[in-house]
């Protein structure tokens, strides 16, 4: 054994238990190493360092330390910079992911709302019924149909907490079907919306040539070069061919790329999402700007503008076309009936101020839209296009692919220009595109299988399957294929599944109250006149004649009110105000109006509190009595336009598919406990029929807790009132 006499004891390379003092082995000695052999009783066997051996370890180490240090230090910044870039979401009080700031959920709903609906459909729209006139059926369809069905949605997601499907399920089980529908409508246009995102990015691509590769053959480049579509061949008898076949190789890869994106925008939550919007909202709203002062300074650019505001043209309000067109775009700019807005307010706080957000939302739309027209308009100008013009016609498309580019090759520093504008639709497009997905990524994870499955995994499943899918209209006959789709998902079912929201809401929520103060035979036979009214009203008026068809409708409806009134019974619980001053005054309120009305005083307890904006009275009467009359109107025209096109066999299939989405609220009232898997199992009871006529319920909190303590259904008494508001 080496001497014990060494002058300084080497304990650097020590482990540190063997430096604790007391517990050593007395054999453990300084200059020694010691090595534990790993038995039940280990031995510590103890070998002599010598300075050569000293020094190598003193060398290694450093060396060691030297080389980990900035790669550990590269790696911490790293991870604060992901983690600064995609921030796991904030949690509300019960546990559910919530928006980093208002302004987030407001960007958010914005970036939903404002898409190229606004900045191409807009403008063709109105340069089809040019003049001022045009904003007078364009703000009355904002007030009773925009406004109100948006505040319904957003107040709806942030009481009950959930997926569109939950948000539904909450006001009636009968009503799941309708929340799935509406999120199967937002998903089928995510679809291909996408695939129009990936046309925008060629563009994109091309705007840094010179000279622009449109220039001069705008049509062609259009045509041949994005889309590349094969002709459709139409036969003077039978179906409609199309001989396209294969993949347009780079709009698949566009489409990839574009998908990519919303999958990095949605992957990890609101948390993520809050990010993102500011890039998405923000950039398009400062370069709109620039793009907007340029276009008003082209030459000829006044005159263009004078079309959209320095005329009067009042005979065409005497026409429907301008009133459906107005209340078309107001639908399909705004995004109700698509499931993002109420997806989006469940992650907000509980007691938000809904109400308010809502107009912030639906006005900032509308803004945008009428402001960046000026810009359309300005080119429209430049370009010398006039609205009686034969040879003009503009479109959606046309007015992006066609009139914009044109107009932009003719400019001095067409390139810059070009850069900016296809930038603009893409980010204002992947906004959109996102938030159509987000519907679906918010049913499944809210869903029994969705919580034992993490978010990622959700969000990257159902992104590839949608890209999947988007690769039909990446074909050589993909381009028939989504003007097809696209026009029975907007003209039809979109308009359908809003239509049965507000049906829904106004008719089914609560309604065991009125069955029971009234008796279910007069309930039912005023809830079906209702609603045979609209759609047999609207049957005879295309059959028939408009006046004919609303001649049915009002003596449908006025018939089965009468009779619903007599036979039904003297509620015991009185009407408010001048509908209690006798039975009969009062068996209609109870009939026709407490359904909706008491929907709005149950929300205004979770999104009204304190100074927040309350749901106004008169909502309830829109909701119930001018939202759906108008919205059967616009359906009924769908199915005469199918007509022309029965020969097709793409519209033949996207007409079918439209109606697959709109059977699901039939599926969904008929057999709703089909659709639980989709309801968290704390939450299915919140459908379940109640009878506390008159009072305020719960806050949805604390039904989650009474759900899991009492059982399914039961309704809890808060803040009754002796007059309902």
């Amino acid at each position: 054994m080496p001497s014990l006499n060494r002058k300084k004891a080497n304990t650097k390379f020590l482990p540190a238990a063997a430096a604790a003092g007391p517990k050593q082995s007395p054999h453990l000695v300084s200059g020694e190493s010691a090595h534990l052999d790993h038995v039940s009783n280990p031995v510590i066997v103890a070998h002599p360092i010598s300075p050569r051996d000293e020094h190598r370890g003193k060398r290694d180490t450093y060396t060691s330390t030297s080389d980990n240090a900035p790669s550990a230090a590269m790696a911490v910044a790293l991870k604060k910079v992901y983690k600064w870039l995609a921030p796991d979401a904030d949690k509300e009080d019960d546990g559910r992911d919530k928006w980093p700031s208002r302004a987030s959920f407001i960007l958010a709903a914005m970036g939903g709302a404002v898409g190229l609906g606004n900045l191409l459909r807009y403008p063709s729209v109105v340069f089809a019924n040019n003049g001022l006139q045009w904003f007078i059926p364009y703000f009355i369809a904002l007030f009773f149909l925009g406004i109100p069905v948006l505040i319904l949605e957003i107040s709806i997601g942030q009481a009950y907490r959930g997926s569109v499907v939950v948000a539904f399920n909450g006001m009636n089980k009968h009503t799941k079907g309708v929340g799935l529908a509406v999120i199967m409508t937002g998903f089928a246009v995510a679809t291909y919306y996408v695939p129009i995102l990936a046309w925008i990015m060629h563009y994109f691509r091309c705007s840094f040539e010179s000279p622009l590769p449109w220039a001069g053959r705008g049509e062609d480049f259009y045509l041949l070069d994005v889309i590349a579509n094969d002709d459709p061949i139409t036969p003077e008898t039978g179906y409609v061919e199309y001989p396209g076949r294969g993949l347009v190789g780079e709009t698949v890869g566009w489409c990839a790329f574009m998908w990519f994106l919303v999958w990095i925008s949605i992957y990890k939550g609101v948390g993520m999402t809050g990010r993102v919007v500011y890039v998405t909202m923000g950039v398009p709203v400062v370069i709109m700007i620039i793009i907007l002062g340029r276009s008003v300074s082209l030459d000829n650019a006044r005159e263009g503008i004078l079309l959209y505001v320095g005329e009067w043209n009042g005979d065409k309000l005497a026409s429907g076309q301008i009133w459906q067109a107005a209340a078309g775009q107001i639908f399909f700019s705004i995004g109700v009936g698509f499931g993002y807005f109420t997806s989006y307010a469940s992650y907000n706080s509980r007691f938000a101020n809904s109400v308010q957000d809502a107009l912030i939302i639906a006005f900032s739309n509308s803004a945008y839209e009428v402001i960046a027209a000026f810009a359309v308009f300005g080119v429209i100008g430049f370009l010398r296009y006039e609205p009686g013009d034969p040879s003009v016609s503009l479109s959606t498309f046309t007015v992006g692919f066609l009139t914009y580019p044109l107009a932009l090759a003719e400019m001095p520093g067409a390139q810059v220009w070009s850069v900016l504008f296809f930038l603009t639709l893409g980010l204002l497009g992947m906004s959109s595109a996102f938030a159509l997905v987000e519907s679906f990524v918010t049913l499944i994870c809210d869903s029994q299988l969705g919580q034992r499955t993490s978010r990622t995994l959700i969000s990257t499943s159902i992104v590839i399957f949608a890209f999947l899918l988007s690769l039909m209209y990446c074909s050589r006959f993909g381009f028939y294929l989504l003007d097809a789709v696209d026009t029975w998902i907007n003209n039809l079912c979109l308009i359908f599944v809003v239509w049965a929201e507000c049906v829904a809401a106004s008719t089914l929520y609560r309604y065991k109250d009125a069955t029971m103060q009234v008796g279910g035979i007069a309930y039912l036979i005023h809830s079906l006149g209702y609603i045979l009214a609209m759609v047999l009203g609207v049957a005879v008026g295309q059959a028939v004649s408009p006046d004919a068809g609303a001649g049915v409708g009002f003596g449908i409806f006025i018939v089965s009110n009468i009779i619903a009134v007599i036979l039904g019974k003297s509620p015991v619980t009185p009407a408010p105000a001048f509908w209690g001053k006798n039975p009969w005054l009062s068996k209609l309120w109870w009939l026709g109006f407490y359904p909706i009305n008491q929907l709005r005083r149950d929300l205004n307890l979770i999104v009204a509190t304190g100074n927040k904006w309350k749901i106004p009275v008169v909502w309830s009467v829109v909701i119930r009595y001018i939202t759906p009359p108008i919205l059967a109107i616009i359906v009924s025209f769908a199915y005469p336009a199918f007509y022309l096109k029965r020969m097709d066999p793409l519209h033949i299939v996207a007409f079918t598919l439209a109606h697959l989405i709109m059977c699901i609220t039939a599926a969904g009232f008929i057999v709703p406990r089909w659709f639980d898997v989709f309801i968290p199992p704390a939450k299915l009871g919140r459908g379940a029929d109640m009878y506390t006529p008159t009072t305020g319920m719960a806050e949805p909190e604390f039904l989650d807790v009474h759900d899991k303590e009492k059982g399914h259904g039961k309704g809890v008494e808060t803040s009754p009132s002796t007059s309902l508001k």
